[in-house]
Parts: structure tokens; C-alpha cells; sequence
């Protein structure tokens, strides 16, 4: 499916090994920082996410990979060719992308069109200190881009990257020169071709509200030319026309910038043979009014500029972060034509297009799209598809808006799907019991749901997951989830930086749009007419979600969609619990899904860190942070009555993971202290518990434990690089049955998953601090509680992911949804959450099913990701 797909394998794998791991879904929010999207001529767009680099399908709405490889978060990233190389663009197969990052290394990726091969093409030599702000640069012939660098440390590089026209041919790089610009660094950048052959022109924005603009050539070489003052506050954003043919046969070159002082100016240089200054000067003289309104005049090369103020387009309510042209249309004869439209997006939750009017030739706002929710909180940047038909904008809470002008005869741009994700790291996550979808919490405050959502038109088609609810919006991070297993409805705990736990219950909408999403028949379990919650609200200053009644969800609906003026977007309006039909967008995700809570569980002194539920859904166990012995105690809740009805105490310092054991007869518990606990539970009322062994396990924090299915074997994973195996033996000890070899990272995460109970084999996924995931068969070695192992464990790695596959920073969790008895075709998937802010589910397959399902593939999906999309 994707690009990344075909690379299952790192190169250190025999030809003997059976298992593959596919990508099936990545979910991820954008870095919120200005220039850090950019959709490119290939029809591709990249955003940075944490230390990677992510690329979307816009035709799909998924993201296709991330490029792993740099150390520090991405704040901007360019394609070459541009969307305004268009004579260039014609019959590429091979474009490049270039990222920078918080930590100034600036890194270029070569992608390659027909199958598409990601490949990282090489890291450009430290020519800053800090971190890089924005990227500009064109393709001054077939084989040569100009490109230029911006970072905190108030220089400016100036770059060339020769490119070998060969298929598999490399690029080169090389510095061609440096501009220091002072004390106050520029953040915005554009560089344009000029028609005069070998030329180039350079403007440059920043923190002293001026616009500064050099004059250069291939060489590198830039001078400084003039600077244009007008702004009050930073420049955010620039971006140069393609050269205009106006009045007669002068090329006049337009540059638009953007500014924190609210406005849009749109400058006109106007291009005439060079002429002598005194002329220059007495015509500034004489007309006073022009004067004002001209600018300053420069030469480059045998031309020379005079700068004018076309337009101030006021028309935005805050910051404008971003502007730019509409993409060039190529025309017969190898001419490029320059749409006269600009889009721009400002941190008042709206893009809007700005043309000229036909008749006066003022520029106006044409168009304007935007979110009214009051949770969104404005937008970081918009960018225009290569052909002009959507719009794409990244929000400040990770999130994407794509609009689509779907009209025929006038204009009627529509919502469109994109992918969407957390934009903070991801600290745990889990399935639903009935493994339908994926629920996960994150340090960006929210709770989210994935699943993967059928075409109802056509069920054959493929399969593409979507965010489909957002269940809790929170004033907290949020650290541990879990869901409640056994009958009942759909409900779920989870734990953030504060003392109280959680209980959130499925409400109908959801119910109702799982239906749709999955085409399933529900549950006899699922009761409909049971469940009297529609939905919930979120009080304007409160933690709590209330439910909304669905007697009451008529009168409800419509104080939702009511609009009494300009102040109704000052208050916080009613939910609207919606049954969707299609994937919900980010404006409904993030008010109209919520699920309402209907306990809180106090007890502990502590923010929350770990929780778990047994697998009859009858007890929930929790922790919390901790440095001494009273408070690392783990609490019991019972589920239904929500009363606390027991505390365990082992620990020292933070449990960081428990479970219980897959028959409820024991919880293991693991700790900061480097010890671990297990616990022995009687099946009576109540629960009745005992310690039944305790013992320094590791010589490091604990971080990650799992139970085997089919018996009293259990892995421990440590930040001393190991995992070991134990097995409970006559229910009073622990025995030590193995130690994995050594890891080249700490181990994070653990996810044991049982294969087959004769012979006790399972696989063991294991999650390390660099982001890899390896997977690892263990069998044999069988022990119940009331004997000792009657066989030898046996242990081999079957898998190492390929990091192109893998996160780029720590794995968090890892849980296994295991295929299901009934459909005989379904394989095994593993989800795993980190640090890098990504959600990711891997399908296992052997090599046979993987070579059928790349076939069905082929047929199916339209040309790949690296094809012209556009």
C-alpha cells in the first residue's frame, strides 16, 4: 500500500525467515510550528512529526510513511522541484524533499516515483547553530536548485543541490554562501528566478519588520539590494509570483508577505532597462502621491526594479502566518502562467483566497473557509494544491483542514478527509474488547479512537483506518487507559497528571457510528434501546463530561447550530451528537464525539501513571507517581459498585505497568524500584489478595511487563537492556526460566501473544528507548500454578522491523489484537504508541499471504503515492 510497505525487512534478516510485518495505519499530528508543512508537485505532502519526517496522500487521506533520521523535532520542510517549477516537474520520476530541524541539521530524502522507493539521500554539512526556521528555493534548470536557509542564529545559507539526471542518479550539495543578518534572525524566506537569465532574487522577513531583499546569481553570490518597510510587527511569511507579462511586454514580478500586525501587502516590481539615477530621482520629486507609494528602486545584473505597493489586504482579525500564489499552470508552448490569486491563514481559524476584482482590479477576498469550533485555535500555515483545486491548512492543535472546490459552474469548496493524529507524544494505548478499534491517550490532553472504516457503496474497496471519535478532551496530561473487558457496554478508564481516575461510557452516536464504520451487526450484547446517553458537553471551565440525554436530544440539536451574532463565538455552544456516515473532520471530531464520564475514582495521593483491568471486567487496578513506599500502594476498584476494595502494597517507588494474568489468578506488578511483585487473587466476593512473591528482577527501572496466555510464564523489559522470562512455580515463587540476549536500547514496551497451546509458543514483541521493535518466539517451558516447568523454553528473534517502518523516538506500549477464530484469513496485528506522537498498527503475515496481499494490492489501488497525484 504504501512505499514504506515493500520494505518489511531490515538487511540483517536470512532469506529462512517466514514472518513479514506490513504497515496497515500511522496517525500523527503535525509539529505546530509555521513552515513545517509542504505539499509538493509530486502530489505528496510533508509535515514534520517530533523527529520525523511525515508524508500524506492527500488522494487518500493516509499517511503513506515517516522518514526516520532526524535527531530533534522537524520545524520546516521544502520539496524540490517546487510547485512553481513547473516547466521542471514534467516526466520527473525523482523528487527530493528537505527537512530542518530544531537542532539545525538540515537533511535531504530522495523519493522515487512508480513503486517508490524512500531512500535517505544525505545530511547537509552544520552550517548552523540553531534550529532552522524556514526553507526556500527553486530549480534553476533541469539539474540544478537554489535553495536557502534560515535559523535562529541570525544566518543565512545560501545552497546548490546538483542532481544526476541518471534514473538512480545521487544529488550533491554544497554551500555557496553565507549571509549574517544580526541580531534579529529572519523566520521567513522566498526566492525567485528572474527572467533575465542566470539571476535570482531573495527576500527575507523577520523579528525587525522589515522586508530585505538580496539580488543574486547561480554562483550564490547575493547583494543586498533594498529593504521594504510598510509592516508594524514580524513577517511571517513571503512568497514571490511567478514574472506577469502586464502592460505591454514588462515582466513585472509580485511578492506578497504577511505579517503579525494582521495585514497582507502585495509589492510590484516592475522590471525596465537600467537607467541613470538622476531621472530616477526628479521623477520622485515631482509626483508626490506616487512617491509614497513607490518604493525603492534596485538593479540586477542589466534590469532594473522599481518596487511599488500593489495592495494592503486587511482583512483577517489575527496574526497572518502564512501567505501564498496559487500554483503556475503550464500552457502549450512551454509557458508557465501565473494564477492571480493568493490564499492566506491566520491564526483567526480562516483561510481565505484574495483575487483582483475583473472590473476595478482591486484586490478582494473571494473566498474564505475556516473552523468555527471553539476548540480550534487557529491556523499555522495553507498551501495550495499543485493544480489549484484544494487547500490545505495545519492548525495549532496538530490537526489538518482540507477544503476542495467541488463546484461546477461557481465555486463551492467542501471539507475534505485527512489524516489526523496526537501532537504530543502517546503514552499508552489499547484495544476495544472486541477489537474493532484502537483507543489512545496522549500528553496533548486528549482521547482518541481509530478504527478502520469500510466503503458502504462498495465493501470490496480499500480499507483506509480514520479517527472516528474523540471520547475525552481533558485539562491534564493524559498517561495510562484502559478498557473494561466482559459484557456491558463500551467503557474505558483512564488516568492523567492528577489523582483522580476516570470512567467514560459509549454513548449511542458512537454506538451507532461504530455500526456504519464497520458494517457490523451489533452485539447482542450491544443493546441499543439500553443506552439512554446520545452524547456529552464539556462544561467551559470544568474537567467533567455531562452526558446528554437522548430525550432530550431534539431540544438539544438546535441551541448547537444556533448563531446569534458575532458574540455566539465567545460561548461555548451545545454538542451535537452526530450518527456519521462518512469519517468525521476535525471541526466535529473535536466537540461532537465525546463520550460522557459517569464515575471519578479518588483515592490516590499521586498524578495517575499505570492502570489495567482482568479479563473478566470485575476489577480495575491503579498507580501512581510515587517516592515512597505508602504512596506506590496499588489500588483495586471494583467495576459496576466503583468502591476501592483492596490496596496492595510491595513497592517502594512508581508502578510503572501491571496486568493480571489471563485466568485473573494473579497481577503482576512492575516498578521504578527495579523490583517486581506478584499478587494472588481468590475468586470469592470481593477481592481477596495476597502477596506471593517479590524480588529485584533487573539492575535498572522496570519498565514494561507481560503475561503469556496460556500459562504462569511472564517477560519483564528493563532500561538495563534486557528481558527476562519468569514463570510462577507452586504458586508461592518465581522462577527465572531465561535471559533474551542483550538489546541495543533500553526496553520500553512489552506485548506477549499466544500461537498456539500445545506446544506454549507465542511471540513476544518488544518496544526499545531508539523507537525499533523487534519480535521474538518463545516455546515450551510450560508452568501452571501448581507445578514446574516440564520443559525447556526455547527463544529466537523472528523479527526486526525495519526502522523505516518503526517510531523514531521511545515506544510507549505495544498491544497484539489477535485474529479472530472465526475469520480464517484475519493475521495477527500489533499497535504500538511512542514518544515521536505516532499511533502505528503492523500486520503480521507470512511471506505467502503477504506476496497474495500485495497482488490484490496492485490490483485495486490507483498508481502509487509517488505518482502525480496532482
Amino acid at each position: 500500500m504504501s512505499p514504506a510497505a515493500g520494505e518489511q525487512l531490515s538487511g540483517s534478516h536470512r532469506e529462512g525467515r517466514s514472518v513479514e510485518a506490513r504497515r496497515v495505519f500511522i496517525g500523527a499530528g503535525c509539529n505546530s510550528v509555521v513552515n513545517n508543512v509542504s505539499w509538493g508537485a509530486c502530489g505528496l505532502v510533508a509535515f514534520g512529526t517530533q523527529n520525523a519526517v511525515a508524508l500524506f496522500s492527500p488522494l487518500r487521506g493516509e499517511i503513506v510513511a515517516t522518514l526516520p533520521g532526524q535527531k530533534a523535532p522537524v520545524n520546516c520542510t521544502l520539496w524540490l522541484p517546487t510547485k512553481k517549477d513547473v516547466l521542471q516537474v514534467r516526466g520527473r520520476e525523482t523528487h527530493y524533499l528537505l527537512s530542518g530541524s530544531a537542532d539545525g541539521t538540515i537533511m535531504a530524502w530522495k523519493i522515487g516515483s512508480g513503486k517508490g522507493e524512500w531512500s535517505h539521500a544525505l545530511q547537509l554539512p552544520g552550517m548552523h547553530k540553531k534550529g532552522i526556521t524556514c526553507l526556500a528555493g527553486r530549480m534553476v534548470s533541469d539539474a540544478v536548485a537554489i535553495f536557502a536557509s534560515t535559523s535562529s542564529d541570525g544566518i543565512v545559507v545560501i545552497w546548490e543541490m546538483t542532481i544526476e539526471p541518471a534514473p538512480g542518479g545521487d544529488c550533491k550539495v554544497s554551500c555557496l554562501h553565507s549571509l549574517s543578518i544580526g541580531l534579529k534572525p529572519m523566520v521567513s524566506l522566498s526566492l525567485a528566478v528572474l527572467p533575465e537569465r542566470g539571476h535570482l532574487i531573495l527576500a527575507m522577513g523577520g523579528l525587525d519588520h522589515k522586508i530585505h531583499i538580496y539580488c543574486g546569481d547561480k554562483a550564490g553570490k547575493f547583494i543586498k539590494a533594498c529593504e521594504l518597510k510598510g509592516h508594524s510587527d514580524w513577517i511571517r511569511s513571503l512568497d514571490f509570483s511567478l514574472p506577469v507579462m502586464m502592460g505591454g511586454e514588462k515582466h513585472n514580478l509580485f511578492l506578497v508577505s504577511s505579517s503579525q500586525d494582521r495585514t497582507i501587502r502585495i509589492w510590484k516590481m516592475t522590471s525596465e532597462a537600467a537607467s541613470s539615477g538622476s531621472s530616477v530621482q526628479l521623477r520622485k520629486g515631482t509626483i508626490e502621491m506616487t512617491s509614497y507609494i513607490e518604493g525603492p528602486l534596485f538593479v540586477s545584473g542589466s534590469t532594473s526594479y522599481q518596487v511599488s505597493l500593489e495592495s494592503l489586504l486587511v482583512g483577517h482579525e489575527d496574526w497572518v502566518y502564512s501567505v501564498e500564489w496559487q500554483p503556475p499552470t503550464l500552457l502549450t508552448g512551454d509557458e508557465a502562467h501565473q494564477p492571480m490569486s493568493i490564499l492566506s491563514a491566520s491564526m483567526d481559524k480562516m483561510m481565505m483566497i484574495w483575487r483582483p476584482e475583473k472590473n476595478t482590479g482591486l484586490w478582494i477576498n473571494s473566498v474564505t473557509v475556516g473552523e468555527l469550533s471553539h476548540s480550534a485555535l487557529g491556523f499555522y500555515g495553507g498551501h495550495w494544491q499543485p493544480d489549484g483545486r484544494s487547500i490545505l491548512a495545519h492548525g495549532y492543535g496538530g490537526s489538518f483542514h482540507m477544503w476542495r472546490d467541488v463546484g461546477l459552474d461557481s465555486e463551492n469548496w467542501q471539507p475534505q478527509i485527512v489524516p489526523s493524529g496526537h501532537f504530543a507524544p502517546v503514552s499508552d494505548l489499547t484495544w476495544a474488547r472486541s477489537g474493532q478499534y484502537l483507543l489512545s491517550v496522549s500528553h496533548d490532553q486528549t482521547t482518541r479512537i481509530f478504527a478502520p472504516w469500510r466503503n458502504q457503496v462498495n465493501p470490496g474497496d480499500m480499507i483506509y483506518w480514520r479517527e472516528i471519535a474523540r471520547p475525552q478532551i481533558h485539562g491534564h496530561d493524559l498517561n495510562c487507559v484502559t478498557f473494561i473487558q466482559g459484557s456491558g457496554n463500551h467503557r474505558f478508564v483512564s488516568g492523567a497528571d492528577e489523582k483522580v481516575s476516570r470512567v467514560f461510557e459509549a454513548p449511542l452516536s458512537f454506538l451507532k457510528t461504530l455500526q456504519q464504520a464497520t458494517l457490523l451487526k451489533p452485539d447482542i450484547s450491544e443493546d441499543f434501546d439500553n443506552v439512554q446517553v446520545l452524547g456529552a458537553n464539556m462544561s467551559a471551565l470544568g474537567l467533567s463530561q455531562k452526558p446528554i440525554y437522548t430525550h432530550a436530544g431534539v431540544k438539544e440539536s438546535p441551541s448547537g447550530n444556533s448563531n446569534d451574532g458575532p458574540d455566539s463565538m465567545e460561548t461555548i455552544p451545545d454538542a451535537v451528537p452526530t450518527v456519521f456516515t462518512e469519517p468525521p473532520v476535525e471541526d466535529q471530531l473535536a466537540w461532537n464525539t465525546l463520550w460522557p464520564e459517569s464515575h471519578k475514582l479518588y483515592g490516590h495521593g499521586n498524578e495517575l501513571f499505570s492502570i489495567c483491568c482482568d479479563y473478566e471486567g470485575k476489577l480495575v487496578a491503579s498507580s501512581c507517581k510515587s517516592q515512597s513506599a505508602a504512596v506506590a500502594e496499588i489500588w483495586l476498584w471494583e467495576v459496576g459498585t466503583w468502591k476501592a476494595v483492596g490496596r496492595l502494597q510491595s513497592h517502594n517507588l512508581t508502578v510503572t505497568q501491571m496486568e493480571f494474568s489471563h485466568d485473573n489468578a494473579f497481577l503482576l506488578s512492575v516498578s521504578r524500584d527495579r523490583q517486581l511483585s506478584i499478587f494472588s487473587f481468590r475468586k470469592i466476593e470481593g477481592a481477596e489478595h495476597r502477596l506471593v512473591a517479590k524480588l529485584e528482577a533487573h539492575k535498572r527501572i522496570i519498565w514494561a511487563c507481560s503475561w503469556n496466555p496460556f500459562g504462569y510464564e511472564f517477560a519483564t523489559g528493563s532500561r538495563d537492556k534486557s528481558v527476562k522470562i519468569w514463570c510462577v512455580e507452586d504458586a508461592s515463587s518465581v522462577k527465572l526460566l531465561a535471559t533474551l540476549p542483550q538489546f541495543r536500547d533500553s526496553v520500553t514496551a512489552l506485548a506477549w501473544m499466544g500461537r498456539d497451546r500445545a506446544s506454549n509458543a507465542g511471540i513476544l514483541a518488544v518496544g526499545m528507548d531508539n523507537g525499533l521493535i523487534e519480535l521474538w518466539s518463545i516455546s515450551g517451558g510450560r508452568a501452571s500454578a501448581g507445578s514446574t516447568p516440564d520443559s525447556l523454553l526455547s527463544v529466537a528473534c523472528v523479527l526486526r522491523f525495519d526502522p523505516v517502518l518503526c517510531h523514531v523516538s521511545t515506544v510507549h506500549r505495544l498491544r497484539w489484537r489477535e485474529p479472530s477464530s472465526t475469520d480464517e484469513e484475519s493475521t495477527p496485528e500489533l499497535a504500538s504508541c511512542g514518544a515521536d506522537h505516532t499511533v502505528r498498527v503492523f500486520e503480521l503475515a507470512t511471506r505467502r499471504q503477504q506476496q497474495l496481499r500485495n497482488q490484490e494490492i496492485d490490483k485495486d489501488e490507483e498508481p502509487t503515492s509517488n505518482s502525480h497525484e496532482s
